[in-house]
This record gives C-alpha cells, sequence and structure tokens, in this order.
C-alpha cells in the first residue's frame, strides 16, 4: 500500500496532521492502536481546547477522527514496527503489513520505560514484538507473551491457536529475559518461568529504536519550527517532541507536519 504520506499514531496530533494532509490534496494513511488506548480517552474534561469546552477526552478523540475520516485520511490497526528508507519512499512495517509512503508523520506519544534487560541482546533469538509475524516459529513450544495494552490479550489468543503454550502476562514488573545464544526464561515479579520465546507488546516502538539515526534529547524526538526531523521526510509532532503535553499543542504541530510532510511528498518524482 503506497501513500503518500504515513502517520504513526493516531491521538491529537497525528489526527491533525493526516487531516492537514489530505487538506492540501495528498493521501494519507493513520497507523495506530484503537483510539480507546489512547491516554486521552480516560480524560473526564477537557475544558481547556478553544471552541470545544467541557468534552471528555473520549469525545474529543471521537470528534477528531471523524474529521480526519471525512477529509479522506485511512486508517490501518496496528503498531508499527521497523521503517526503512529506500529511494524516495519509507517503508514501515506494521503486523506482517508493509506500508509506503513519501513522508512520515511520526506522532506516536511518549513512549515510557527502558528496555528489559536481555532484549536487545536476544532480539530476532527468541525476543519478538508481533505474535501475528513470528508466532509461526514457535508453534508447539511455550512462550511468554508481555502485554502492556488492552489489545495484547488478543495477540495471545493467536498464538494460543496456531498451537503454542502461553504463558501471559498482564501489565508485568520487573522483567529480565534470560538466555545465551537463544531465549530461555523470562523473569518477572522475581518468578522466573522456562520459554523458548518472549513476545513484548507495548503501545509502540520507541521513536530510535523505529527510525535508526534518528535525532533525540531527553527522551523526546528533536524538531525544528516546521517540525523537521534530522531525517528526510521524517516530520514529528505531539507528545514525541516533549511539553508541555497538551491536546492544543499536538493539534497545532500536526497542523505544521502535516502541511510540511504534503508539501514535501508533492516535490517527489
Amino acid at each position: 500500500m503506497a501513500y503518500d504520506v504515513l502517520v504513526i499514531g493516531g491521538g491529537p496530533a497525528g489526527l491533525s496532521a493526516a487531516q492537514n494532509v489530505r487538506a492540501r490534496g495528498k493521501t494519507a494513511l493513520v497507523v495506530s492502536n484503537p483510539l480507546e488506548e489512547n491516554p486521552l480517552w480516560k480524560a473526564k474534561e477537557v475544558d481547556n481546547y478553544l471552541g470545544l469546552p467541557r468534552l471528555s477526552g473520549a469525545e474529543l478523540l471521537t470528534a477528531f477522527q471523524r474529521h480526519a475520516e471525512s477529509s479522506g485520511a485511512e486508517f490501518l490497526e496496528g503498531r508499527a514496527l521497523s521503517a526503512l528508507r529506500s529511494g524516495e519512499s519509507w517503508y514501515v512495517s506494521v503486523g506482517n503489513t508493509m506500508v509506503q509512503g513519501k513522508a512520515v508523520v511520526l506522532a506516536a506519544g511518549v513512549v515510557r520505560g527502558k528496555k528489559l534487560p536481555g532484549e536487545a541482546e536476544l532480539l530476532g533469538r527468541g525476543v519478538s514484538y508481533c505474535a501475528t509475524c513470528d508466532g509461526m516459529l514457535y508453534r508447539g513450544k511455550r512462550v511468554a507473551v508481555l502485554g502492556w495494552t488492552p489489545s495484547a490479550g488478543k495477540e495471545a489468543a493467536f498464538l494460543e491457536g496456531i498451537g503454542c503454550q502461553v504463558l501471559y502476562l498482564d501489565k508485568p514488573r520487573d522483567c529480565a529475559i534470560r538466555g545465551a545464544e537463544k531465549v530461555e526464561a523470562v523473569t518477572c515479579g522475581g518468578v522466573t518461568e522456562a520459554v523458548e520465546a518472549v513476545f513484548l507488546l507495548r503501545p509502540a516502538m520507541a521513536p530510535g529504536d523505529l527510525f535508526p539515526g534518528l535525532e533525540t534529547g531527553g527522551g523526546f524526538v528533536a524538531v525544528d519550527r516546521e517540525m523537521r526531523t534530522n531525517l528526510p521526510g521524517v516530520f514529528a509532532a505531539g507528545d514525541c517532541t516533549g511539553g508541555p503535553l497538551q491536546v492544543s499543542k499536538a493539534v497545532g504541530e500536526g497542523l505544521t507536519a502535516g502541511q510540511k510532510a504534503a508539501a514535501f511528498a508533492a516535490a517527489v518524482k
């Protein structure tokens, strides 16, 4: 699937970016987790968004998404797992689907937490971020699913459905992945379980992991006033660029990022 602009993240910044890409006559695909998993969804009342006072977070997000949808933006539910630039395009894997864009707007919010001990060392040797991508490699074997999103249970069920023996841990703490040449066990909360694979299902990938070489500072993506990053065709907006973490800031940055990404895409032949 090829688009002018790929928008990673379906919160206020991402939806604003997508709507503004469409306003410039360019195609946009929003890659996002379910709307209900956005932190704003739980807000009982947002009273400082100009013109739309006293709406709940869910009502505000729903209104934003409807606006983006009515403008012609398309949506793909899932997590972006990796990105690669080839020629004049960016290729982003979403689960086992590959999407292509001339430009990208990164608006996936704040990714909290550090890598688990053993995660980086055993990546590709039993550590995976996608059950539907790698599950068949462990059919009939015991695997652990460490989930920090409501939809993680669906991926655990998928693994059970294809014949894996699944240890599902919902929002686990104090975890470490153990093994020499490959995954041999996982320890969470002081309890060690023998497994042959560990599936880590977080809300989003850290920006620097998703886009190797991306400049960051203090845990946030570095951008200029036009929301450009140091990578060609990659823009960023919203909470991932730093505070204040406000809906109005995210929408404004999404507008700028969407406009600039559309202009970048228009210049690509």
